[in-house]
């Protein structure tokens, strides 16, 4: 295989050099404990707080509104566990159906363990009814919400400034999963009033292992890690200094040509959306294709297994990933897919194509000169379909 397309900048992304060149040092000879009191440690310390105010200003906070996590799986359980340590089983925990598991679960374990939790349904297009979740809200004193900015499967992008004004009205506390949203549309707090942020860097060309948490100044949360005095109390555990200051790197990065690369991007997905629509009979597009990111596309090929298609597109060298998941020997199809009521003809066929500012044009017409041949032949293996004898329901 020497060819090597990757279209799966959702499940991560490459480190964009300038951020590895910004890291290198604090691998090296800026190894000092920025805890420490000691003069070399206190060095180490002014490049992450100067590290800080750049992801501040790349969210539109104070720097002191910034708790930095290993990932956005941290921030989303320490937002949603925290609040629900602080209230007790007297808060109502509200999410969406589509949420990504570090969400999920955590409301999840919140009913086990006594706590009133409700999960948003979405409509064909994977938006919530926002009539729905104000009446979910309604009489509540103490609410927790957990909505998403965009989904990390179809890049559906939620009106997270209606919800957090909805939110806003009846007293409840918001906070958003932003990870899919970092890098590639602007984010500004000041203007979005929710109450706490996840970002994850791997997502935007920042290393993997290295998050952020905002937590707007007043808002109630205990915290998750215990242990040090780090981060104002918030984090337990010695910063991660090399990957603090690359994510501040990629922030920088990011805000320096966002429209232009997000219209680059755009263009891309669009010219592979039409050439599998042009190409590929039996598909559909999953998603709101008014409001979505401009980098994904999910699309939904009736009658075969998504993870076939992106087993034989692996062999061609084209990196993609699919909503179905193989679990102890059955297939379960994604429950974002799942969710927006996808027929059962398409449910297990989705495949996500997601890309950054590292592809190019080349890139998609390659994709399009073999998927419709794969298409084509795992169709022909496939026991469904209009043409076939077996039923599909």
């Amino acid at each position: 295989m020497n060819k090597m397309v990757y279209f799966d900048n959702n499940a991560t992304s490459r480190v964009a050099p300038e951020v590895r060149e910004a890291m290198e040092p604090f691998f090296g000879e800026l190894y000092g404990n920025p805890s420490s009191m000691h003069a070399f440690g206190g060095q180490v310390a002014k490049h992450v707080e100067r590290s800080r105010e750049t992801i501040a200003a790349f969210v539109g906070c104070s720097p002191d509104e910034i708790v930095f996590t290993s990932c956005a799986s941290e921030s989303d359980n320490t937002a949603i566990r925290g609040a629900a340590e602080w209230y007790g089983r007297g808060m109502k925990a509200i999410t969406t159906a589509v949420e990504h598991p570090a969400v999920l679960q955590p409301v999840r374990r919140l009913k086990s363990q006594g706590y009133e939790t409700v999960e948003l349904k979405v409509d064909s297009s994977g938006q919530i009814d926002l009539d729905e979740l104000r009446n979910e809200l309604k009489g509540t004193k103490n609410a927790l919400v957990s909505a998403m900015w965009a989904n990390n499967e179809t890049g559906t992008v939620f009106p997270i400034g209606k919800i957090a004004e909805i939110c806003k009205e009846h007293g409840a506390i918001l906070h958003t999963d932003a990870v899919q949203v970092g890098g590639k549309i602007p984010i500004d707090v000041s203007k979005v009033q929710v109450d706490m942020l996840s970002l994850s860097g791997h997502k935007f060309h920042a290393p993997k292992g290295v998050g952020i948490l905002y937590v707007r100044r007043g808002t109630k949360l205990k915290p998750f890690m215990l242990g040090g005095h780090q981060e104002g109390g918030r984090r337990a555990g010695t910063e991660n200094v090399p990957y603090i200051v690359g994510l501040a790197r990629a922030c920088e990065l990011a805000v320096s040509g966002m429209e232009k690369e997000a219209a680059q991007i755009a263009a891309m997905r669009d010219r592979l959306e039409e050439g599998i629509l042009a190409s590929c009979p039996d598909v559909r597009i999953n998603g709101d294709r008014k409001n979505r990111l401009p980098n994904t596309l999910n699309a939904s090929f009736e009658y075969i297994e998504g993870e076939a298609i992106a087993y034989r597109l692996s062999d061609l060298g084209i990196c993609v990933s699919t909503g179905s998941a193989c679990a102890s020997g059955s297939l379960d199809p994604s429950h974002v897919i799942r969710a927006m009521g996808v027929p059962f003809t398409a449910v297990h066929g989705s495949v996500r194509f997601s890309l950054s500012r590292y592809n190019t044009m080349d890139e998609v017409d390659y994709v399009l000169e073999n998927l419709p041949r794969v298409i084509k032949d795992l169709r022909e293996l496939s026991p469904f379909g209009p043409d076939k004898q077996v039923p599909i329901s």
